[in-house]
């Protein structure tokens, strides 16, 4: 049994495993919840949440290069906020990780009855969920390059609607020659049709949407020289993501009318047969199928690599924290893997609405993640003597800036009734854990863990 994580993931792997986690149902699927709370305004809101991101993957992204240790985030806040900053990030992690894994296993669910109509939904969840535990258990490069075949794959797919759709915009093409234009984005209640509230409303599902690509700073334990992985993947990956998602929605509402997308599935499969391409819907059905295992293969990976490192620490039980051969935490995936099934359950007995609360509810763990890798990195920062040569820029009003954001996102969570059950869900999640840690023993596990 090795003792620790193999570092075999090249560029390329951690690269497609970010865009991997973030392209996938929150884009193809969620989308069409979005157009319809913002419109138009929606490229707004993704040009500014895009902004925010990238600072707080830059903060991620200066702390994995300097210091590449398994469970990320996590392991700052331990390091840097003390052992129950870590132990609460980490745990509210790895819940995160279980339900934007019973998101996508639902998301296949629902993309596969186009084809299989009778068919339970709840079946085709759990097939997912069988076969990426499966894949996880083994050598974590194997699930590196399926994650960039995965990945690929919707890649490829996201610019070849970008690029159909602008010649139809421009050039008339599945239009009978005549040019769409781009009048669809401002002749149906102009660009703010739902006012600035529509655009304020997209936002906790916009995060929802982003949610994983914070998987560059899990991976960087097992990256191949980290200190020029991590870097390049950041500021390639995070650009990449903007141009998909401002660039495809933007396709998508100038070819079509906003208030009418998402009546009738995915706006992707929408799209392609407004293109004149009526017999690709099935081939868009394969991709977002292929996008929504992709994405939870990478949930996969985060939470048991997530409990792996909680493990070390003493916070969360030490059977967790041991390896296979191959450097895989056979334990943490086998663990991870029995309360995904939780979503299968769900699946059976909620499936029309699972897939919005998750989409809901999850934007607060979201939240809560991505401030704590901010404050950590603040931490951090104070603490080193000399520049680092990848650094967040314009620290610290880049910081604070988007604190700031990450907290409206919190009040918005509460202003709007559909979503404010995720801030209760929140609240109750960080007060078990609490009690969890003053009662079960944590801190003299982390005792015994450090000795």
């Amino acid at each position: 049994m090795t003792q620790t994580l193999q570092r075999q993931l090249t560029p390329r792997h951690i690269t497609f495993m970010a865009l991997g986690m973030c392209i996938g149902a929150g884009l193809f699927l969620g989308s069409a919840s979005t157009i319809q709370l913002a419109g138009p305004s929606l490229l707004f809101a993704y040009l500014f949440g895009g902004t925010m991101i990238f600072i707080i993957m830059r903060a991620l992204g200066e702390m994995a290069a300097h210091e590449p240790i398994a469970g990320s985030f996590s392991a700052y806040a331990h390091k840097y906020l003390g052992p129950f900053a870590g132990y609460l990030t980490g745990w509210n992690y790895w819940i995160l990780m279980m339900g934007v894994g019973i998101a996508e296993s639902t998301a296949v669910g629902i993309y596969m009855k186009a084809w299989f109509p009778a068919s339970p939904q709840w079946i085709w969840a759990f097939a997912s969920v069988a076969m990426i535990g499966g894949l996880n258990l083994m050598a974590v490069k194997v699930y590196g390059e399926l994650e960039f075949w995965f990945a690929l794959i919707k890649v490829l797919t996201v610019v070849a609607m970008i690029a159909g759709g602008c010649a139809m915009i421009w050039l008339g093409w599945g239009n009978g020659g005549k040019p769409i234009g781009l009048s669809n984005l401002w002749t149906h209640g102009g660009w703010f049709p739902n006012g600035i509230t529509g655009m304020v409303l997209a936002l906790p599902v916009l995060v929802f949407s982003f949610g994983g690509i914070e998987t560059i700073g899990m991976a960087a334990a097992e990256a191949a020289q980290p200190e020029r992985t991590i870097p390049r993947a950041v500021n390639s990956v995070i650009w990449r993501i903007l141009i998909f998602y401002i660039g495809s929605l933007f396709v998508i509402m100038a070819i079509y009318p906003w208030n009418e997308l998402g009546t009738q599935g995915s706006p992707f499969v929408t799209t392609f047969a407004r293109l004149g391409i009526p017999q690709a819907a099935g081939l868009i059905n394969f991709v977002v199928i292929t996008a929504a295992l992709s994405s939870f293969n990478s949930t996969m990976f985060s939470g048991s690599r997530m409990l792996h490192s909680l493990a070390t620490k003493g916070q969360a039980p030490m059977a967790m924290g041991r390896l296979s051969a191959q450097g895989v935490p056979v334990r943490g995936v086998l663990v991870t893997l029995v309360f995904l099934l939780f979503g299968v359950l769900m699946n059976y007995l909620v499936p029309g609405r699972i897939f919005g609360m998750m989409m809901s509810i999850l934007a607060f763990n979201t939240v809560w993640t991505w401030g704590m890798v901010l404050v950590a990195h603040w931490r951090f920062r104070r603490q080193q003597p000399v520049p680092l040569a990848f650094r967040l820029r314009w620290f610290p009003l880049s910081s604070v800036v988007c604190l700031a954001f990450l907290a409206f996102v919190l009040v918005m969570l509460g202003y709007s009734a559909d979503t404010r059950v995720a801030l209760y869900v929140g609240v109750i999640w960080l007060a078990l854990l609490m009690v969890g840690y003053r009662v079960g023993g944590i801190e003299q596990r982390m005792r015994m863990a450090s000795a």
